[in-house]
């Protein structure tokens, strides 16, 4: 059949292939709003005749960064002239297109490509796009005939990288960007100072690159567990560094001629350890190392405050500066001569509104010099101005808040796009802080929460990753956490909702790990771990098993229910299975009969309390889950105590199990899991008691802990007390001690 010219679209949303374009790969990232596809093939030179509307030369010059083009010849379009109607042609839109004010197209033909925006960024947005499909086929000097209509559903579209942690050279800053670029990414959030470096020149104050840009380790963890000290530039232990003015102003441009605006921040009043180490007299004490929060009293602060942005502005063109204004450490300013004294003095009534009065000052400022303010969430606290613009980083709600008020918000909640989380089986990866935040998990974000009101979502910018690098030393572990993940979000802020398909992405995804590996990017590759979800039907009183993996096909997988080690002749998994009894399940991916990726192992357990009622003598804490019904629902827990099945404690656990009638009990068991970065540590020990009355118990053993609270790697221990002697009871009482006072997290009382 032969295909026509007109054929009437391919919208990528589906994995529909014409076969006389197989050898044409339109897998783009993030997904365009329309790809009309045409039989036919365009031949790019690789020394490239352009002709471009004036105000499009510059940004023509992106082409060069396309694989198969090697040198421009740029012909300038005079002002009110007619463009030519063949060759490759970068031409402002006109009425006649009926092309939106954000948008772009792409038409390649027999008369050659035609690239149509009304503005620079979506000129940009267009040419990277082209410079995308280069890398995408197999020859890239050849490109279907094709129609791509697009534009982005968010204006903001961001990430974040933070340097004081661990400092990142300049030439990998450019490289950061280059990829942005690639994925239409535009705007870079620069995480310039924090407690852990000061990285940036401030000719006023050159103690803040000379010894608060430097430390005594060059891990930040060991930095963190050692005396958290500063030492002066050329000593032999001294470890950090700093971006000149110079060097700023550089990528400044070099981002800019890509269509990305770099927003720098300097945290206050908080986070500031450092600029307090070497500047002490900034401090309510006075002494370095004492606190890390400014004092809000001291005239002297505002002053530094304002030196320093005046500097920072003379680099950064940004509309938006970014302040932080996250995680003060408020009880110094409670006790403080000076805090004390100005809130006196403008009716302060807290510490919060002390702190909102320090935001607001330097929103005024930042507003005098023609410039807007961010900040993270905290800065709702006591009040906001009404220019300022909020990043919301604890979940939504901050975000909810601002924008229902009527403030500008970016979204950037934890629980979906900070990824310095753990991407797959933390047992399985590199040391991080914690969390647990998956692929599929940042592609299903919506930017949009549902408790936005509906006239306010336009308050709703877009939405930025943050990649927090106290774990991450080096370059290449970053590259390693970022992406992919990172292609994901470009497609959340890109693709509008109905137009996007985790399915769709997914298999794209395929065709960019060719393009990352081209531009050596350290990526985090597909996992063969097998993941899996049980979810209990009270009904049948059953279990359904769900298997699945990073690669694409699942029926790579082979798996046992009795124990046995899952081999090649091991049962395909085809889909979800039942299961009517209590079994242990062994499951593995094999490629070309080889077994490649880890066993995973797991119970199942159909046990006597499902169902029954539990008292909590101790509250849950933070973490409801399924509230009263958590502990007895069937389901256990999985890798992550944000799914919904690991409740928290902060105190010791103090529960009792109701099981409506006297009856044998020979086994009593709790799962818990341990991660130290973020608090999470086993009890130290789990007792069990049994009641006729629910009064009076009697205790029938004890388990102790036996792993070490320095075990840092992510790990599950089942605590199960066996009896030698069946014995009767009603109500079965588990206690768990939590010594380290942090957080204990537990999924199920398993009793038989």
């Amino acid at each position: 059949m032969r295909l026509s010219r007109s054929l009437s679209m391919l919208l990528l949303g589906g994995a529909t292939i014409f076969t006389a374009h197989a050898q044409t790969n339109f897998d783009i990232i993030p997904k365009p709003s329309k790809i009309t596809l045409a039989t036919g093939t365009y031949a790019i030179s690789t020394h490239l005749q352009v002709i471009v509307s004036d105000e499009f030369q510059e940004a023509t010059q992106l082409l060069t960064e396309h694989p198969a083009i090697k040198s421009l010849a740029v012909e300038v379009l005079k002002k009110n002239k007619k463009g030519p109607k063949e060759g490759f042609r970068i031409i402002k839109a006109v009425d006649a297109d009926n092309l939106s004010k954000n948008a772009y197209s792409i038409q390649i033909d027999e008369k050659g490509l035609l690239l149509r925006a009304w503005n620079v960024p979506q000129v940009i947005n267009g040419i990277y796009t082209l410079v995308q499909l280069g890398y995408l086929q197999a020859d890239p000097s050849k490109i279907a005939y094709a129609t791509i209509v697009d534009e982005p559903r968010f204006a903001y579209r961001g990430l974040h990288l933070d340097v004081s942690r661990h400092f990142m050279p300049l030439s990998f800053v450019k490289k950061y960007i280059d990829i942005m670029a690639i994925y239409k990414f535009n705007n870079f959030h620069w995480h310039l100072t924090d407690g852990a470096g000061w990285r940036l020149e401030i000719k006023k104050y050159p103690e803040l690159t000379q010894k608060a840009a430097w430390r005594t380790h060059t891990g930040w963890k060991d930095w963190w567990n050692n005396g958290r000290q500063y030492v002066e530039k050329g000593k032999p232990n001294a470890s950090g560094g700093f971006y000149t003015q110079e060097e700023a102003r550089e990528l400044v441009d070099y981002a800019a001629r890509k269509g990305i605006n770099v927003i720098p921040e300097i945290e206050m009043p908080g986070h500031s350890e450092e600029v307090l180490a070497v500047y002490p007299e900034l401090s309510c004490s006075g002494k370095p190392y004492g606190q890390g929060e400014f004092c809000i009293g001291n005239e002297k602060t505002f002053e530094f405050l304002k030196n320093v942005l005046d500097e920072v502005l003379t680099i950064f063109p940004s509309q938006y500066i970014h302040i932080g204004g996250d995680e003060a450490e408020k009880k110094h300013w409670e006790t403080c001569p000076k805090d004390q004294a100005l809130m006196q003095k403008e009716g302060l009534k807290s510490v919060d509104e002390l702190q909102s009065y320090a935001i607001k000052q330097m929103d005024l400022y930042l507003q005098s010099k023609g410039r807007k303010l961010i900040g993270w969430d905290e800065i709702l606290q006591g009040g906001l101005t009404e220019g300022a613009t909020v990043m919301s980083w604890r979940g939504e709600d901050g975000g909810i808040k601002a924008a229902n008020a009527g403030h500008d918000v970016i979204m950037t909640p934890g629980s979906h796009l900070y990824f310095d989380s753990y991407q797959t089986d933390p047992r399985t990866q590199p040391e991080a802080i914690g969390g647990y935040l998956t692929l599929d998990k940042v592609y299903s974000y919506d930017p949009i929460p549902a408790a936005i009101q509906g006239d306010k979502a336009k308050h709703i910018l877009g939405a930025q990753a943050n990649i927090w690098t106290e774990y991450v030393p080096t370059t290449e572990h970053l590259e390693y956490m970022v992406f992919p993940r990172a292609l994901a979000l470009a497609e959340v802020n890109w693709t509008n909702k109905d137009g996007k398909s985790w399915t769709d992405f997914q298999r794209r995804l395929q065709s960019h790990y060719k393009l990352l590996q081209d531009l050596n990017v350290n990526y985090y590759r597909p996992s063969f771990n097998v993941a899996y979800t049980a979810t209990y039907n009270a009904a049948k009183n059953n279990n359904k098993i769900t298997l699945t993996t990073e690669q694409l096909k699942t029926d790579q997988i082979r798996y046992t229910i009795d124990s046995s080690e899952p081999t090649i002749l091991s049962t395909p998994y085809t889909g979800p299975f039942e299961l009517s009894s209590t079994g242990h399940i062994n499951a593995a991916y094999f490629q070309d009969s080889i077994k490649i990726g880890p066993t995973l192992s797991f119970d199942i357990d159909i046990h006597r309390a499902i169902g029954k009622k539990v008292t909590y003598n101790t509250a849950w804490s933070g973490y409801p889950a399924q509230k009263d019904s958590t502990l007895t629902n069937g389901i256990m827990g999985g890798l992550s105590y944000h799914d919904g099945q690991w409740q928290g404690f902060t105190s010791p656990i103090d529960v009792v199990v109701d099981m409506e009638r006297r009856e044998e009990i020979h086994l009593v068991a709790m799962n818990f899991m341990q991660m130290i970065g973020p608090g999470v540590y086993m009890p130290g020990e789990m007792e069990v008691l049994l009641s006729d009355n629910g009064r009076t118990f009697r205790s029938v053993g004890t388990i102790k802990n036996d792993i070490s609270d320095k075990e840092s790697k992510l790990t599950f221990k089942r605590f199960e007390l066996k009896l030698d002697k069946a014995q009767q009871a009603r109500y079965i009482k588990i206690k768990a001690s939590n010594p380290k006072k942090g957080y204990l997290f537990t999924d199920e009382i398993i009793i038989y």
